[in-house]
C-alpha cells in the first residue's frame, strides 16, 4: 500500500465516490477504477468474494489509484488485520454500536502505539520505504457502519473515537432495527438517516451513506454527506431497461 487517494481526499473534506462490483473480478475492478471512482468496495460480510480474489482485487485497484476498501465479516482482529495484509486501503467494520466496539476496530487496523494490529504487513508492506508501521497507520482508512437504532443512540459517543475516517449510516439493517424490514425509503428510516449524517457533520466527521443513482448522490451531497456509496447493478439496471424497452 504505497497511499491512499480516497483517505487524502476524504482528510480535505471533499467527497468520494465508492462503488461495489458485487462480483469476484478483479478485471471489473480496474475497469470502475479507470471510470474514475475514488474507492472500490469488496464485500467480505455478504459477497462471494475469498481471500485469493480480495488480494487480486486490490491489486487492480492499486493499478488504477482507487483505493480499495474491504468489508470485513465482523469486528474481529484476525479478519481485520487478513485484510490490511492483502493491501487493502482500508477496511470497513459492520455493526459498531458502541464507543467501546469503535475502539477495538480502531485497534485492530492499527499498529502500535494507535493499536496493536498483528505485525506480518504481507503484500501491504512491499515498496514500502522507512517504517512500515509508521506508513500502514498514516495510510490506512477506517470506517465505522453504523446499522442499528442502537449505534445511533451511542452516536455522540461513537463519533469521539479518533483514527475512523469515516461512519457509514447503513439503511437495510437499520430499518429491521426500526421495525420496518426492507423498507429503507421508509421515512422515519430516512429521517434517522438523515440526522445521523447531521450529527457527524456537525461533529466534524465523514458521514457515509448509500445511495442508489444521481438524483439521491446530490441529495445526500447537499446534506453533507462525504462518502457516497453505489452498486454497480443500480446503476447498470436503468440503462439496461431503456435498451431491453426498444426490444418489446
Amino acid at each position: 500500500m504505497q497511499h491512499n487517494p480516497a483517505k487524502k481526499k476524504l482528510a480535505t473534506g471533499k467527497p468520494i465516490s465508492v462503488i461495489a462490483p458485487g462480483y469476484s473480478s478483479a478485471g471489473l475492478v480496474e475497469l470502475l477504477g479507470w471510470m474514475g471512482f475514488d474507492g472500490i468496495f469488496i464485500d467480505c460480510e455478504h459477497g462471494p468474494a475469498g481471500w485469493e480474489e480480495v488480494e487480486n482485487m486490490v491489486r487492480a485497484a492499486e493499478l488504477v489509484d482507487a483505493t480499495a476498501i474491504v468489508r470485513v465479516q465482523s469486528n474481529d482482529p484476525s479478519t481485520i488485520t487478513r485484510a490490511l495484509d492483502r493491501g487493502a486501503g482500508g477496511v470497513q467494520v459492520p455493526h459498531i454500536n458502541t464507543r467501546a466496539q469503535a475502539e477495538a476496530a480502531v485497534r485492530a487496523a492499527k499498529f502500535a502505539p494507535l493499536g496493536h494490529r498483528g505485525y506480518a504487513g504481507g503484500r501491504s508492506a512491499l515498496g514500502v520505504k522507512g517504517n512500515f508501521t509508521n506508513h500502514a497507520n498514516e495510510e490506512t482508512m477506517v470506517v465505522a457502519m453504523l446499522e442499528e437504532v442502537e449505534a445511533l443512540k451511542n452516536l455522540d459517543d461513537i463519533l469521539k473515537v479518533e483514527h475512523i475516517d469515516a461512519f457509514f449510516i447503513a439503511p437495510g439493517d437499520l430499518s429491521q432495527s426500526m421495525g420496518y424490514p426492507g423498507h429503507l425509503d421508509h421515512p422515519d428510516v430516512q429521517a434517522a438517516v438523515h440526522d445521523a449524517v447531521r450529527r457527524t457533520r456537525d461533529a466534524g466527521r465523514a458521514p457515509g451513506v448509500l445511495t442508489t443513482n444521481a438524483a439521491s448522490a446530490r441529495r445526500y451531497l447537499d446534506l453533507g454527506a462525504l462518502l457516497i456509496y453505489v452498486s454497480l447493478a443500480s446503476l447498470l439496471q436503468p440503462g439496461a431497461r431503456d435498451f431491453l424497452s426498444e426490444f418489446k
